[in-house]
């Protein structure tokens, strides 16, 4: 597992907390926090097993520099503006208590953060780099949300040639019907997108059984 690595994008206060930038726009963070448990149990045997964890938080620079147009646009329509104070700070803003990652699955020293602009981890970071400088080639995709920031990095890594594997139940989004039809996508033409697996299996396989 030394050429592996977990991605648990965008565990986020702002996604998965009731006082988040989710909840503002109406979504059911409940739903979003979903995978917490089963992150939970993942975690600490992934990381005995040599699996390097990344985390990733979706957000943007206190002035807005980095956010398009379009998205602005969006999320105001949504009544969630970013930028906008909320219960846990300025929605979306790297550095405030929404942004970082929710108290349950906090990462620990060592682990690395990838703070991203927008909806693929590779796009506007150093992901990449980091992954070829680590002998990384194989990539577990875990977090929120399964149709958006999961699916958008999933197709990024696709492009660049990583064996990718999706945790199904380790993933969300706000919809059930969505979340299947994203884990089929995935699937699809014997899986173009790479493989499904769940927890329950991946662990199993972890203990030799």
């Amino acid at each position: 597992m030394q050429d592996t690595a977990l991605l648990i994008i965008d565990m986020q206060r702002d996604f998965c907390d009731p006082a988040g930038y989710a909840a503002q726009a109406g979504i059911d963070a409940s739903r979003l926090s979903s995978p917490i448990p089963i992150l939970q149990a993942l975690i600490p045997r992934l990381r005995a097993a040599g699996v390097m964890m990344i985390y990733t938080r979706e957000g943007h620079r206190p002035d807005l520099s980095d956010c398009p147009p379009y998205k602005l646009a969006r999320a105001h329509a949504a009544g969630a503006p970013i930028g906008a104070q909320g219960p846990l700070g300025r929605l979306l803003i790297r550095g405030e208590a929404g942004h970082d990652i929710v108290p349950e699955l906090y990462p620990e020293a060592g682990d690395i953060i990838i703070d991203k602009p927008g909806y693929s981890a590779f796009h506007g970071t150093d992901l990449e780099a980091i992954l070829r400088a680590q002998g990384i080639t194989r990539l577990l995709f875990s977090g929120v949300t399964t149709d958006v920031c999961v699916h958008s990095t999933l197709r990024s890594a696709i492009d660049r040639g990583y064996d990718c594997v999706t945790i199904a139940d380790a993933t969300a989004c706000c919809d059930d019907a969505v979340q299947e039809a994203m884990i089929r996508v995935v699937q699809g033409e014997g899986g173009i997108f790479g493989r499904v697996t769940t927890s329950v299996a991946l662990l199993s396989a972890l203990a030799g059984d």
